[in-house]
């Protein structure tokens, strides 16, 4: 890791500030938990966003070039990438569109082209709550297009009329601006905003949205409500420690659980110097928990580079890239003369408001779409009222003859003596009338593109493989409505220029780190934690297992709300252990070391049987899985070992279709080798309390029968589990009495047994000695009964 130059440690780090890091950062800060958060770049109060070309010069992110600025711009061998890097993260360049993902757009067992599938295991339902959490800290409001203040903007106006008129489903989508100066006031251009009770991060005033058309390049009014005005602000009122220019670097699992941090400071001094950020001392911090949020780009790179020092972690890193199916293209004037008539019709005026007004959503297959397809969104653009000039100069053939009539006319009056001194109508015509930029509109596209890209480390940098190929019926798609589009409004579609290269620009780039249903499908689970590594966490668009098809932020804003709440409810965890866990003494003896690892079971089951055997073979022909993913936890090892139940808890999920897809073990416990009646054999009992999808509680009971039978089957017995499902919430006096719903066999596969080796972990003191004695432990018990019949023989 180098050499430390300090230590802490807190309950959380937090790494990045965007959608991901951002809401965790805030939700755990909020429930009294000690949390740092690291972003790499620097605050961008209003006023600071640069504007001059002096100033952009320097808004680009390359530390080693001396470059510390928001714009991090990438190019791989299919696309082009933007992202942004500040306080806030993405939030302080998007356009500000909070869109939920489609219900249907959740899809499970899609193929994709080339091998695999498309699954998401969340779904719409799960995510509903989030989404309505994070649009109301966010202040989500769609645009007052009604209002007189706003009825002016004429790109709205066309937008609207080119949907209706083709027969498009279009609305005016939630924006993240506050157009209003606070709650339940009338909208009004320009006016101070009232701070929230929790502050202002900055301490900067800031005014109500001025229809400058500057929200992606940061807005220097304030009146975007990225995340460092809400998400940030709370955050900090609540006692988060926010860092800026603190890049992390490293990382890694520790012995007693939890992690250490390896980051580096960027001094504000280093802008503009050349050097090599490589030598820079690391700092460190160790947490409890780790949650990445330094998006797709930046927290798939740090796995992949800290992938080392992570056993067990999924081969699905690096998969499932997308780019969210973004395409830019434009609307332009036709050529030849404005008719007068007809001026004001093709007015479009991008420059004046919000980037983003309107949302026409173009129904997907899984809708039920009758031509079939991909679906997608197409959304009307726009860009600061100070590139019109530089939309004008572009026009080489109108400036040289305007300013040749110019001069040409000059000369004339010249030459003539003219008594009129006056040049206003010269200078006007030479302006010219700004059709370019007038009757100009970017449209913006993004939807269920293929998720099949490859992120790997090449010569020690991030490198993607994605190409347009496996979409091209997806982009074609996207391509004729905008024609028809730009059809009705009379202009000239123009493609993005490196279209012609068949190559796009996203500024959505999702996967990397994809949620899966399992460790073979995903790198971590629905609630973001990483696979055989409890407490490390993915919250940002990296764990997106495929396009979100709306603009992406609500969904991983929501996603880690939903991540927030399951590490707060430790819904999967008794009271005592949660408090082993996070301070480190409840639950067990001064002194003493848990041991805790994890276990994937899967196999089938079936309704209305009693026999585990017979029920196992009834749900195999129905294609009825079941399978349980548990991480067990003994507080105490040396209890653990010498009391004759051996029990731990149990954390974790099971997950049947015909239960309602993955549930929740609301509590549990693990018995390890209790005696039977026979000598010679021990069971492995699991009692796991859960509800299914409708919320009926349930209890799995089951037993490993560990005996010498005849031939070497110490694997199979240690493997397979049998098991019964159980109505209500059954203890074990009660068990007898209880009504049966269904019972199964589950195994574990070779492949998982050797990952659960590598999940073993202890906590406090003698972790070492610990291990060893629950080592000892398990072997002893194996040789008791395996050997048994042996040395019987022998004497």
């Amino acid at each position: 890791m180098g050499e430390p130059v300090s230590t802490e440690h807190v309950d959380a780090v937090v790494v990045g500030s965007g959608f991901g890091g951002s809401v965790g950062a805030y939700r755990l800060a909020e429930a009294g938990r000690s949390v740092v958060l690291l972003e790499r770049g620097r605050a961008y109060p209003p006023g600071s966003f640069a504007r001059t070309p002096r100033q952009m010069n320097r808004a680009f992110w390359d530390p080693s070039r001396g470059l510390y600025g928001m714009y991090d711009v990438w190019s791989f061998g299919g696309f082009d990438s933007l992202v942004s890097s500040g306080l806030g993260g993405g939030s302080l360049i998007y356009a500000n569109v909070l869109l939920r993902k489609d219900e249907r757009w959740f899809v499970r067992d899609e193929p994709i082209p080339g091998g695999g599938y498309e699954n998401w295991p969340v779904t719409r339902a799960d995510l509903d709550p989030h989404y309505d959490a994070v649009e109301k800290m966010i202040g989500a409001v769609a645009y007052p297009f009604q209002e007189p203040a706003y009825r002016d903007t004429l790109k709205t106006h066309a937008f609207v009329r080119a949907a209706t008129e083709n027969g498009l489903d279009w609305h005016l989508p939630p924006l993240a601006i506050s157009f209003a100066p606070g709650p339940g006031q009338a909208p009004a251009v320009g006016m101070p905003i009232v701070d929230p009770e929790y502050g202002n991060i900055h301490g900067v005033p800031r005014r109500t949205c001025r229809l400058t058309g500057e929200c992606d390049i940061g807005c220097n009014d304030g009146s975007k409500n990225s995340l460092d005005h809400t998400y940030l602000s709370a955050a900090k009122h609540h006692g988060a420690d926010i860092r800026t220019r603190c890049e992390v670097r490293e990382f890694r699992p520790l012995d007693g659980g939890g992690y250490e941090v390896a980051y580096v400071r960027h001094d504000p001094s280093a802008e503009g110097v050349i050097a090599d950020t490589k030598k820079l001392p690391l700092h460190l911090i160790t947490c409890d928990r780790l949650i990445l949020g330094a998006g797709a780009y930046g927290t798939t790179f740090l796995l992949l580079r800290n992938r080392s020092a992570l056993p067990g972690l999924s081969q699905a890193l690096g998969t499932r890239f997308s780019g969210n199916g973004d395409l830019l293209a434009f609307l332009l004037p036709q050529d030849g003369p404005l008719q007068p008539d007809r001026a004001a019709d093709r007015d479009l005026d991008a420059s004046y408001g919000p980037v983003i007004t309107g949302a026409i959503r173009i129904e997907d297959t899984v809708d039920g779409a009758r031509e079939g397809g991909r679906g997608f969104y197409i959304e009307d653009g726009g860009y600061p009222g100070f590139t019109n000039w530089l939309v004008e100069s572009t026009d080489l053939v109108a400036n040289t003859f305007r300013f040749g009539e110019f001069v040409t006319r000059w000369l004339v009056e010249r030459v003539r003596s003219s008594s009129d001194t006056r040049l206003s109508r010269e200078v006007s015509r030479l302006l010219g009338e700004g059709t370019l930029s007038a009757g100009s509109l970017p449209l913006l596209a993004m939807g269920r593109d293929v998720p099949d890209g490859v992120m790997k480390l090449r010569d020690g940098l991030l490198d993607i493989a994605w190409t347009t190929h496996t979409s091209k019926e997806y982009f074609d798609r996207v391509r004729y409505i905008m024609r028809q589009l730009s059809e009705t409004l009379e202009t000239r579609f123009i493609d993005n220029p490196i279209w012609f290269f068949r190559r796009i620009i996203t500024v959505h780039p999702l996967g990397g780190a994809p949620m899966g249903r399992d460790s073979a499908d995903g790198v971590c689970d629905s609630y973001g934690e990483v696979y055989n590594h409890p407490g490390l966490y993915v919250a940002d668009g990296s764990a997106m297992p495929g396009a979100v098809g709306a603009n992406p932020s609500l969904t991983i804003a929501a996603h880690a709300d939903r991540m927030a709440t399951h590490i707060l409810e430790e819904r999967t965890r008794g009271p005592a252990r949660a408090a082993s866990r996070d301070n480190g003494s409840a639950g067990r003896r001064n002194g003493a070391t848990s041991l805790s690892f994890t276990e994937e079971m899967k196999g089938f089951f079936a309704f209305d049987e009693i026999d585990p055997v017979k029920a196992a073979a009834v749900g195999r022909t129905r294609d009825d899985r079941f399978m349980f993913h548990l991480t067990i936890t003994a507080d105490d090892v040396d209890t653990f070992v010498t009391t004759a139940e051996h029990v731990a808890g149990t954390e974790g999920w099971i997950r049947a279709d015909a239960l309602g897809g993955r549930r929740p073990v609301t509590e549990g416990t693990f018995n390890l080798f209790t005696m039977a009646p026979s000598p010679t054999t021990r069971h492995m009992r699991y009692r796991l309390y859960f509800e299914d999808g409708e919320g009926n509680p349930l209890t799995l009971v089951g037993r490993k029968e560990v005996h010498d039978d005849p031939g070497i089957d110490i694997w199979p017995d240690t493997s397979t589990l049998y098991f019964q499902l159980l109505g209500g919430r059954v203890a074990p006096a009660d068990q007898t009495r209880a009504r049966i719903v269904g019972a199964g066999v589950l195994h574990i596969q070779a492949f998982d047994f050797a990952r659960q080796l590598t999940t073993f972990r202890t906590r406090g003191p003698g972790g070492a000695q610990a291990l060893d004695k629950f080592g000892r432990f398990f072997l002893g018990q194996l040789s008791d009964v395996y050997l048994a019949q042996m040395r019987g023989a022998g004497a």
